[in-house]
């Protein structure tokens, strides 16, 4: 698989455009101060006096309503959450898209599932930066990158990769890396990333510790920094430098303990339940789910977040990092 680095990219190609920024969240402002920075014409698409609107024009932005951003951009990238494209697409965005735009996402959702259909007339790329749009920006502004992945899904032009590349060039991401994928791969690689392993695995993982600790009656306390406080340290251990890297900082005890336990928790029961999980994402059994879901008012989805979030494990996660100061805001945050 290539790898393509600012070599292969040809910024210039979206510098003599506008580029138009639909939503100004995390990736969003992300993306819009790292193009204007890179020397592109920026123009975000928000709610006139809405939030997103004050803080780009804060930020020193050019913005206007969501459909004149769109008929000012060569380029065209909607970044604003899943389940606002299809109506923010049909009324605001497609009336505006010229032939030859490029309609460009950081997700392929909408695309794979059908909530969006550009007319064929326009390019439609994905640039995906590996990372929130916090650490996008950061690390651009450190003259580094955050890794990203670049996909094509129609190519009206004949240059919709040149302009994904491009694009993930001047956003920092072609520093970095950047790697072609697929919308499909994409999307449900993402998905079961994050409800199998990053987020609902994970989760769940440190709740059962936490949960099968305090019922044998070890304080709630202790149970907290065990699993949850210290995963931190595991994670920052693999993020930097894989397994190899764990392996050579634990001790040998933690190390034993990893090999001959962790198969007797994450078994072929657990292995069968993800291939469950990425079925329900392939078949689109999940983003049926989910688009039902928003639909009703997310009802559903309320009450198991309310749920989650009275857990013990965050009235005692509370309590004990409001001693933590180097949680606290302004805290450890010298740039490097």
């Amino acid at each position: 698989m290539k790898v393509y680095t600012d070599d292969d990219a040809n910024p210039a190609l979206l510098r003599e455009g506008t580029v138009a920024v639909i939503g100004y969240g995390s990736q969003g402002r992300a993306h819009a101060l790292n193009l204007k920075d890179s020397g592109c014409r920026v123009v975000v698409g928000a709610r006139p006096g809405g939030a997103g609107d004050r803080r780009a024009r804060e930020d020193g932005l050019e913005t206007a309503p969501v459909r004149e951003a769109a008929e000012a951009g060569d380029v065209v990238a909607l970044l604003t959450p899943d389940m606002s494209h299809e109506a923010l697409f049909r009324d605001e965005v497609a009336p505006a898209l010229k032939a030859g735009n490029a309609l460009s996402f950081a997700h392929g959702f909408s695309i794979l599932y059908g909530r969006v259909t550009p007319p064929e007339d326009v390019d439609v790329i994905m640039v995906a930066p590996k990372g929130p749009g916090d650490l996008v920006r950061r690390e651009y502004q450190r003259g580094r990158g955050v890794p990203c992945l670049i996909a094509v899904h129609q190519d009206a032009t004949g240059q919709a990769k040149e302009r994904a590349l491009s694009y993930a060039s001047l956003i920092g991401g072609a520093a970095a890396g950047a790697i072609e994928t697929t919308f499909r791969e994409e999307t449900e690689t993402d998905l079961f990333g994050e409800q199998a392993v990053l987020c609902g695995g994970a989760t769940e993982l440190v709740l059962a510790g936490f949960e099968t600790l305090t019922e044998a009656g070890y304080a709630p306390e202790v149970a907290y920094y065990e699993c949850l406080h210290e995963l931190k340290l595991i994670v920052d251990l693999l993020y930097e430098g894989g397994l190899a890297k764990m392996h050579e900082f634990i001790s040998e005890t933690a190390k034993y303990g990893d090999l001959v336990s962790g198969p007797r928790v994450i078994n072929e029961e657990t292995r069968q339940r993800m291939r469950e999980v990425l079925k329900d994402i392939q078949s689109g059994a999940f983003a049926h789910d989910w688009i039902v879901e928003n639909q009703a008012g997310k009802v559903r989805y309320q009450k198991l977040l309310d749920a989650d979030l009275d857990h013990p494990i965050e009235h005692i996660g509370r309590a004990l990092r409001a001693r933590m100061a180097w949680l606290k805001a302004g805290a450890n945050t010298k740039d490097d």
